[in-house]
Protein backbone atom coordinates (compact mmCIF):
# COMPACT_ATOMS: atom_id res chain seq x y z
CA UNK A 1 0.00 0.00 0.00
CA UNK A 2 1.32 3.41 -0.95
CA UNK A 3 1.67 5.97 1.83
CA UNK A 4 -0.71 8.92 1.75
CA UNK A 5 0.99 12.09 0.58
CA UNK A 6 0.08 15.13 2.68
CA UNK A 7 0.86 18.40 0.87
CA UNK A 8 1.38 21.46 3.08
CA UNK A 9 1.37 24.85 1.37
CA UNK A 10 3.32 27.86 2.55
CA UNK A 11 2.65 31.56 3.00
CA UNK A 12 0.87 33.88 0.57
CA UNK A 13 -0.95 31.03 -1.19
CA UNK A 14 -3.35 28.17 -0.56
CA UNK A 15 -3.66 24.46 -1.28
CA UNK A 16 -4.71 25.03 -4.91
CA UNK A 17 -1.05 25.75 -5.62
CA UNK A 18 -0.58 21.97 -5.55
CA UNK A 19 -3.11 21.36 -8.34
CA UNK A 20 -0.61 20.05 -10.89
CA UNK A 21 1.26 17.96 -8.32
CA UNK A 22 -1.99 16.39 -7.09
CA UNK A 23 -2.91 15.45 -10.65
CA UNK A 24 0.49 13.85 -11.22
CA UNK A 25 0.37 11.85 -8.00
CA UNK A 26 -3.19 10.64 -8.50
CA UNK A 27 -2.39 9.52 -12.03
CA UNK A 28 0.19 7.20 -10.44
CA UNK A 29 -2.32 5.80 -7.96
CA UNK A 30 -0.87 7.64 -4.96
CA UNK A 31 -3.41 8.86 -2.38
CA UNK A 32 -2.98 12.54 -1.58
CA UNK A 33 -4.57 15.25 0.54
CA UNK A 34 -3.73 18.96 0.72
CA UNK A 35 -5.10 20.50 3.92
CA UNK A 36 -5.41 24.22 4.37
CA UNK A 37 -2.60 25.79 6.38
CA UNK A 38 -3.93 28.37 8.91
CA UNK A 39 -0.78 30.55 8.56
CA UNK A 40 -1.14 31.88 12.12
CA UNK A 41 2.22 30.83 13.58
CA UNK A 42 4.62 27.91 13.71
CA UNK A 43 3.36 26.43 16.98
CA UNK A 44 -0.36 26.53 16.24
CA UNK A 45 0.01 25.62 12.56
CA UNK A 46 2.18 22.61 13.39
CA UNK A 47 -0.38 21.51 15.98
CA UNK A 48 -3.12 21.78 13.36
CA UNK A 49 -1.08 19.68 10.92
CA UNK A 50 -0.44 17.11 13.66
CA UNK A 51 -4.21 16.86 14.18
CA UNK A 52 -4.66 16.15 10.47
CA UNK A 53 -1.98 13.46 10.56
CA UNK A 54 -3.64 11.81 13.56
CA UNK A 55 -6.67 11.25 11.36
CA UNK A 56 -4.75 9.78 8.41
CA UNK A 57 -5.15 6.03 8.82
CA UNK A 58 -2.03 5.17 6.84
CA UNK A 59 1.68 5.90 6.66
CA UNK A 60 2.21 9.49 5.51
CA UNK A 61 4.78 11.25 3.36
CA UNK A 62 4.78 14.89 4.45
CA UNK A 63 5.55 17.48 1.77
CA UNK A 64 6.12 21.11 2.73
CA UNK A 65 6.49 24.11 0.43
CA UNK A 66 8.25 27.22 1.76
CA UNK A 67 6.96 27.99 5.30
CA UNK A 68 5.25 24.61 5.10
CA UNK A 69 8.72 23.09 5.41
CA UNK A 70 8.92 24.41 8.98
CA UNK A 71 5.56 22.82 9.78
CA UNK A 72 6.52 19.37 8.50
CA UNK A 73 9.77 19.65 10.46
CA UNK A 74 7.79 19.96 13.70
CA UNK A 75 4.69 17.83 12.96
CA UNK A 76 6.74 15.20 11.16
CA UNK A 77 7.63 13.56 14.46
CA UNK A 78 4.20 11.88 14.31
CA UNK A 79 4.49 8.11 14.38
CA UNK A 80 2.83 7.53 11.01
CA UNK A 81 5.12 9.94 9.12
CA UNK A 82 7.62 7.90 7.11
CA UNK A 83 9.32 10.62 5.04
CA UNK A 84 9.68 14.38 4.61
CA UNK A 85 9.88 16.22 1.30
CA UNK A 86 10.92 19.89 1.25
CA UNK A 87 9.97 21.99 -1.80
CA UNK A 88 11.70 25.41 -1.98
CA UNK A 89 11.38 25.28 1.77
CA UNK A 90 12.72 26.32 5.13
CA UNK A 91 14.30 23.42 7.04
CA UNK A 92 14.79 24.68 10.60
CA UNK A 93 16.54 22.92 13.47
CA UNK A 94 14.97 22.30 16.85
CA UNK A 95 15.01 25.54 18.85
CA UNK A 96 15.57 27.68 15.76
CA UNK A 97 13.20 30.30 14.35
CA UNK A 98 12.82 31.12 10.68
CA UNK A 99 14.22 34.56 11.39
CA UNK A 100 17.34 33.01 12.89
CA UNK A 101 17.72 30.58 10.00
CA UNK A 102 17.29 33.32 7.41
CA UNK A 103 19.51 35.70 9.38
CA UNK A 104 22.64 33.73 8.55
CA UNK A 105 22.29 34.61 4.86
CA UNK A 106 21.81 37.74 2.74
CA UNK A 107 18.23 38.98 2.61
CA UNK A 108 16.10 37.90 -0.33
CA UNK A 109 14.02 40.40 -2.36
CA UNK A 110 11.02 39.25 -0.31
CA UNK A 111 12.12 41.28 2.71
CA UNK A 112 11.71 44.64 1.03
CA UNK A 113 8.47 43.66 -0.67
CA UNK A 114 6.29 42.82 2.35
CA UNK A 115 3.14 44.75 3.24
CA UNK A 116 1.93 44.72 6.84
CA UNK A 117 -1.71 44.34 7.87
CA UNK A 118 -3.36 44.00 11.28
CA UNK A 119 -5.94 41.53 12.49
CA UNK A 120 -7.80 41.08 15.81
CA UNK A 121 -6.56 38.61 18.42
CA UNK A 122 -8.81 36.78 20.86
CA UNK A 123 -7.48 38.80 23.80
CA UNK A 124 -8.58 42.03 22.15
CA UNK A 125 -5.14 43.10 20.95
CA UNK A 126 -4.09 43.32 17.30
CA UNK A 127 -1.70 40.99 15.54
CA UNK A 128 0.46 41.74 12.52
CA UNK A 129 0.35 39.73 9.30
CA UNK A 130 2.13 40.20 5.99
CA UNK A 131 1.56 39.76 2.28
CA UNK A 132 3.76 40.55 -0.72
CA UNK A 133 3.18 43.91 -2.41
CA UNK A 134 0.97 43.12 -5.38
CA UNK A 135 3.23 44.80 -7.94
CA UNK A 136 6.27 42.87 -6.67
CA UNK A 137 4.54 39.50 -6.37
CA UNK A 138 5.21 38.15 -9.90
CA UNK A 139 8.97 38.75 -9.80
CA UNK A 140 9.42 37.76 -6.15
CA UNK A 141 7.16 34.72 -5.97
CA UNK A 142 6.14 33.50 -9.42
CA UNK A 143 8.60 34.62 -12.09
CA UNK A 144 8.24 31.43 -14.14
CA UNK A 145 4.44 31.17 -14.31
CA UNK A 146 2.26 32.99 -16.87
CA UNK A 147 1.79 36.68 -16.11
CA UNK A 148 -1.99 36.43 -15.88
CA UNK A 149 -1.74 33.55 -13.41
CA UNK A 150 0.81 35.44 -11.31
CA UNK A 151 -1.58 38.39 -11.23
CA UNK A 152 -4.41 36.24 -9.90
CA UNK A 153 -2.12 34.72 -7.27
CA UNK A 154 -1.07 38.21 -6.17
CA UNK A 155 -4.68 39.31 -5.73
CA UNK A 156 -5.67 36.12 -3.87
CA UNK A 157 -2.81 35.99 -1.35
CA UNK A 158 -3.36 34.54 2.11
CA UNK A 159 -1.39 36.53 4.69
CA UNK A 160 1.10 35.02 7.11
CA UNK A 161 1.12 36.09 10.77
CA UNK A 162 4.42 37.80 11.56
CA UNK A 163 4.76 35.56 14.62
CA UNK A 164 5.68 32.73 12.25
CA UNK A 165 9.13 34.29 11.81
CA UNK A 166 9.96 34.43 15.53
CA UNK A 167 8.48 31.26 17.03
CA UNK A 168 11.03 28.46 17.38
CA UNK A 169 10.68 24.90 16.13
CA UNK A 170 9.91 22.52 18.98
CA UNK A 171 11.29 19.50 17.09
CA UNK A 172 13.28 18.57 14.01
CA UNK A 173 11.74 15.47 12.48
CA UNK A 174 14.48 15.21 9.85
CA UNK A 175 16.81 13.99 12.59
CA UNK A 176 14.99 10.65 12.59
CA UNK A 177 12.99 10.60 9.32
CA UNK A 178 14.45 10.29 5.79
CA UNK A 179 14.12 13.47 3.78
CA UNK A 180 14.21 14.76 0.22
CA UNK A 181 14.53 18.37 -0.93
CA UNK A 182 13.96 20.35 -4.11
CA UNK A 183 15.95 23.58 -4.33
CA UNK A 184 14.50 26.30 -6.55
CA UNK A 185 17.62 27.91 -7.97
CA UNK A 186 15.97 31.18 -9.06
CA UNK A 187 13.88 31.63 -5.90
CA UNK A 188 13.54 35.27 -4.80
CA UNK A 189 11.35 34.53 -1.76
CA UNK A 190 13.51 32.01 0.15
CA UNK A 191 17.03 32.30 -1.18
CA UNK A 192 18.49 29.12 -2.70
CA UNK A 193 21.38 29.37 -0.21
CA UNK A 194 18.95 28.99 2.69
CA UNK A 195 17.29 26.02 1.00
CA UNK A 196 20.64 24.30 0.27
CA UNK A 197 21.87 24.84 3.81
CA UNK A 198 18.77 23.36 5.41
CA UNK A 199 18.68 20.40 3.03
CA UNK A 200 22.35 19.61 3.61
CA UNK A 201 21.97 19.87 7.39
CA UNK A 202 19.05 17.43 7.22
CA UNK A 203 21.01 14.99 5.08
CA UNK A 204 18.30 15.20 2.43
CA UNK A 205 18.43 13.77 -1.06
CA UNK A 206 18.61 16.98 -3.09
CA UNK A 207 17.38 17.90 -6.56
CA UNK A 208 18.00 21.44 -7.82
CA UNK A 209 16.12 23.19 -10.63
CA UNK A 210 18.36 26.15 -11.52
CA UNK A 211 15.68 28.25 -13.25
CA UNK A 212 12.74 27.55 -10.92
CA UNK A 213 10.99 30.31 -8.98
CA UNK A 214 9.41 30.01 -5.57
CA UNK A 215 6.20 28.89 -7.31
CA UNK A 216 7.94 25.72 -8.51
CA UNK A 217 5.00 23.48 -7.58
CA UNK A 218 2.93 25.37 -10.16
CA UNK A 219 5.62 25.84 -12.80
CA UNK A 220 7.24 22.40 -12.55
CA UNK A 221 4.58 20.04 -11.13
CA UNK A 222 6.02 16.95 -12.84
CA UNK A 223 9.48 17.52 -11.38
CA UNK A 224 8.04 18.13 -7.92
CA UNK A 225 5.81 15.06 -8.18
CA UNK A 226 8.75 12.94 -9.35
CA UNK A 227 10.68 13.78 -6.19
CA UNK A 228 7.67 12.95 -4.04
CA UNK A 229 7.30 9.65 -5.89
CA UNK A 230 10.93 8.87 -5.04
CA UNK A 231 10.09 9.31 -1.36
CA UNK A 232 6.94 7.18 -1.71
CA UNK A 233 8.84 4.37 -3.42
CA UNK A 234 11.62 4.45 -0.83
CA UNK A 235 9.16 4.12 2.06
CA UNK A 236 6.47 1.81 0.63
Amino acid sequence: MNPTVVLVHGAFTDATGWIGVISELRSSGIPVIAPSNPLRGLTSDAAYLASVLAQVDAPAVLVGHAYGGALITVAGTAENVVALVYVAAYVPHEGESLGQLQGGFPESPLTGSLKEWTYPLLDGDSGVEVTIEEAAFPSVFAADVPEDVAGVLAAAQRPLAAAAFTETASAAAWRTKPSWALVAGADRTISPEVQRFGAARAGAVVVELPDASHAVALSEPTRVADLIKDAVRATS
